[in-house]
């Protein structure tokens, strides 16, 4: 064999040997290539199931806040007089309500009295009046006191919010809440600082926040917290997120009382009806209605048009609620 073909030989083996060893040195042979990959497709599995592991632990610990919150409603069902005059913001003692309900059936009795309203009705009127009316402007006073709580609860979220993206500490966002937000505000965050003043950790003393304003975005605040505190993650972003969400439900809330403005005036409309027409009837005709207040028939059916109306009254009123 000629040195010519012994060269080309050797040229050839050479190349040959280069080619299968380049891409295996420079690692972009298939096989490399399919190594690397599955190796990206390892790390993005286990980025996932560790975010997937994070969410499953959040989600039991969101599961488990709700849970002792729900059995801890379900244990006071009643709520007593005390706890009733703090969620309405009152500073009243107990016994003070019981004597202001007292003496107010006390002068429904007198005025009935002075009327020549039979005993037994003047006793009916006055133990209603002493009971029903303070406690339907305890409930009022409570609604009126939530409802500006609600109005500046978005505020103090997000006042939150900023604190902890600036790098201050929950507590310390809490003291300046404490400190610049409105009313009443400013003294329920006051309370929960001086809970924690006595020993109380943050999640104990957010959860009493619940029990003075037992409305369901105080209780997105709590369960928001107490999982933070418990399996952690971005407060910032979860306080953010909530703030959207309690401002939502404030457009919400008043999406649906404009809408329910034309029920609530027929209600008023309709419930107002027999008192204009009986106000008529008599400046016409004195005499037509007067066996309804000079007779014991006439106290009766007074009494059954009362409990009629009130029925009435409260159907129509609870026909323009809405849950949302």
């Amino acid at each position: 064999m000629s040195p010519l073909i012994l060269a080309l030989l050797a040229m050839i083996a050479v190349g040959a040997v280069g080619l299968a060893l380049v891409p295996a040195m420079t690692g972009g042979s298939r096989a490399g290539k399919r190594i690397k990959a599955l190796q990206g497709d390892l790390q993005v599995n286990r980025r996932t199931n560790e975010l997937e592991r994070q969410r499953e632990n959040r989600r039991k610990s969101v599961q488990q806040v709700l849970k002792t919150q729900t059995q801890a409603q379900k244990q006071r069902k009643r709520v007593p007089l005390p706890q009733q005059l703090q969620q309405a913001g009152m500073k009243l003692s107990p016994v003070a309500f019981i004597r202001n309900s007292a003496i107010l059936g006390a002068a429904v009795f007198v005025v009935c009295f002075l009327l020549e309203v039979p005993l037994l009705f003047a006793a009916v009127f006055a133990a209603a009046a002493g009971y029903l009316l303070p406690r339907f402007y305890l409930k009022r006073r409570t609604r009126k006191y939530q409802d500006k709580f609600l109005d500046e609860l978005p505020n103090a979220v997000e006042a939150i919010v900023r604190g902890v993206r600036s790098g201050l500490p929950l507590n310390d966002s809490l003291k300046v809440v404490a400190r610049e937000a409105k009313e009443p505000v400013r003294s329920e965050f006051a309370r929960v600082l001086d809970q924690q003043a006595f020993g109380m950790s943050i999640t104990d003393a957010i959860a009493v926040l619940n029990e003075r304003v037992p409305v369901p975005e105080v209780n997105f605040f709590v369960v928001v917290i107490s999982v933070q505190q418990q399996a952690g993650g971005n407060l910032s972003e979860a306080l953010g997120n909530l703030a959207r969400v309690l401002r939502n439900r404030k457009k919400m809330q008043a999406k649906v009382k404009a809408m329910s403005a034309e029920a609530k005036a027929s209600a008023m409309i309709i419930g107002s009806l027999p008192f204009v027409v009986a106000g008529l009837v008599s400046v016409v005709s004195p005499s037509y209605l007067a066996p309804l207040v000079s007779t014991p028939t006439g106290y009766f059916w007074l009494g059954v048009a009362a409990l009629m109306m009130s029925f009435g009254v409260f159907i129509m009123n609870r026909m323009i609620q809405f849950d949302y």
